[in-house]
C-alpha cells in the first residue's frame, strides 16, 4: 500500500481564555492530516501532535459510549449520571478504578497493523507538516519584513 497524496492542515494557536487557561492538550495539537492510499481510500482527522520527543502522529478515534438504561442515549464509559435524562447509571457503565483510564481512552477508529506501516506513515505526514510550517513560517517572516521595509 502506498500513501499517494498528504495534505496537512496546520492548527492555529489557541487564544487564551478568561482566566489564562487552555483545556489540556489544545497547544499540543498542531495539525490535521489527511492522507490518501493508492488513489483510492482516503482518512481524515489524524493529528500532527507535539509530544516530549517531537512531533508524533494520533490515528482518528472516538470515545467508548455506554447507553442509558433509561432514555437509552449513549454517554462516554465512566460517567455517572446520563448526560440526556439526568439519571444514574448502572455500576456496570462507570469504570473500576483500575480500568478507568483505559475505559475513558479513545479508541483508533483506523490505524496501521504493522510497525513498519507505522513509521512509514508517521515519516509521510511529519515531512508534509514540516514543509506546510516551514511554509508559513516564511511567508510570516517576509510579510513582516515587507512591512518594515514600507515603515
Amino acid at each position: 500500500m502506498e500513501v499517494t497524496d498528504v495534505r496537512v492542515a496546520l492548527r492555529a494557536p489557541v487564544a487564551r481564555t478568561g482566566a489564562g487557561e487552555r483545556r489540556p492538550g489544545e497547544q499540543r495539537l498542531k495539525a490535521y492530516a489527511t492522507v490518501t492510499f493508492d488513489h483510492c481510500f482516503v482518512v481524515r482527522n489524524i493529528k500532527v501532535i507535539e509530544g516530549r520527543h517531537g512531533p508524533f502522529v494520533a490515528m482518528p478515534s472516538h470515545k467508548t459510549k455506554v447507553a442509558c438504561g433509561r432514555c437509552q442515549f449513549k454517554n462516554d464509559v465512566g460517567s455517572r449520571f446520563c448526560v440526556q435524562c439526568g439519571s444514574r447509571l448502572p455500576p456496570a457503565a462507570v469504570a473500576p478504578e483500575a480500568e478507568a483510564g483505559e475505559a475513558s481512552a479513545h479508541r483508533d477508529i483506523a490505524h496501521p497493523i504493522t510497525a513498519e506501516f507505522r513509521q512509514y506513515l508517521q515519516a509521510k505526514i511529519l515531512d508534509v507538516y514540516e514543509a506546510e510550517r516551514t511554509k508559513t513560517t516564511m511567508g510570516v517572516s517576509s510579510s513582516l519584513s515587507a512591512a518594515h521595509e514600507a515603515i
